[in-house]
């Protein structure tokens, strides 16, 4: 007897095996997207293909919710409401734009402000996005918007939801925090839909749910100055984020130096104490914002904020402005480096 299967043909012998073959044996399953301005992937370990499918289209759904909200490129969104009514007046916001502002003053205090989302006021200066052209703003320029850096002049109103920049020509983004609460929503999602067995990533932001069967995830870091496929080392991860900041996804080299879009909030220029710098940590909305105080302060530093700060349950992997990796105790043991990074620019 002959039947066909998802297009291959198949002679069977017995009833016994037609029956075992008709149930799926649970794999892989890969589903993509665009949100928040980066590339949106969902990963399942699973034999419910349609259900799969229907959950991946719901999450994708749920991140281009939040991307509306939080984003700077929609002139109706939360924070361009903020930003237009700077110095003017408090704007009436969501809960859960109220959350991630809040959670993002938390980090600049804890950070000595290197973590500070009124960097947006450098916007059009720098030049990392679609418009970017390989050049160099007015350095003059740049020094007059650093008087309009300032976290501190941010004001949250819980009880009435409003959100009041003190004063005008002042901005905010959330482009160093809010992917990282997107994962964890889309993460919360997925196991009330019965999931238990993914993994979620928006651009460097990454978060890994329980294992593919009877092995574990292993998720890689990306050799900076290699290839974009090209990682340096790998590691297994499971029910942990893991999220990476470098300064290679946009930016330019000119004249020998590298320019890219992680901001010293202090200077207004491009860090460079790191090239890349990777988190794992308990949730990405944690590991997302902290992984650019880590990149701009670099492992010496970042090694005491980590401590001074508490950060339990918290493993960083850096790649320095050297090219030398240094890695918290933590992570070191599973580890597993494939090569040296790549030397370069």
């Amino acid at each position: 007897m002959i039947y066909v299967f998802r297009r291959a043909v198949f002679v069977v012998a017995t009833v016994a095996w037609i029956a075992s073959a008709a149930v799926a044996a649970p794999g892989k399953l890969t589903y993509q997207d665009k949100a928040m301005g980066t590339s949106v992937s969902v990963w399942f370990w699973t034999d419910k293909e349609a259900d799969a499918a229907k959950a991946a289209e719901a999450m994708f759904g749920e991140m281009k919710r939040l991307d509306k909200e939080m984003t700077t490129w929609l002139p109706d969104s939360d924070l361009s409401r903020i930003n237009t009514a700077a110095g003017v007046k408090p704007v009436v916001v969501s809960d859960e734009t109220i959350t991630v502002i809040q959670r993002a003053i938390d980090v600049s205090k804890r950070s000595n402000g290197v973590f500070d989302i009124t960097v947006q006021a450098f916007h059009g200066l720098w030049k990392f996005d679609e418009d970017m052209d390989g050049s160099l703003p007015d350095q003059d320029e740049v020094k007059k918007r650093l008087a309009l850096i300032g976290w501190k002049d941010i004001v949250v109103n819980p009880a009435k939801k409003t959100v009041f920049l003190k004063r005008k020509g002042m901005a905010i983004t959330l482009g160093g925090i809010a992917k990282g609460y997107a994962v964890d929503k889309c993460v919360t999602l997925l196991k009330a839909k019965g999931f238990t067995d993914f993994m979620v990533q928006a651009g460097g932001d990454m978060y890994v749910a329980g294992s593919k069967g009877a092995d574990p995830w292993v998720v890689g870091i990306r050799d900076p100055r290699g290839p974009k496929d090209s990682m340096f080392a790998v590691a297994p991860i499971k029910d942990h984020s893991f999220s990476t900041s470098g300064d290679y996804e946009r930016g330019f080299v000119k004249d020998g130096v590298r320019y890219h879009h992680i901001l010293d909030p202090h200077t207004g220029q491009p860090a460079h104490a790191s090239r890349s710098v990777t988190i794992r940590a308990k949730d990405a909305f944690t590991a997302d914002a902290w992984s650019k105080v880590l990149f701009i302060d670099g492992w010496e530093e970042g090694l005491k904020i980590i401590k001074d700060n508490k950060l339990d349950d918290f493993e960083v992997v850096w790649v320095d402005d050297q090219n030398k990796v240094h890695t918290t105790a933590g992570i070191d043991k599973d580890l597993k480096r494939l090569k040296d990074p790549t030397p370069g620019i």
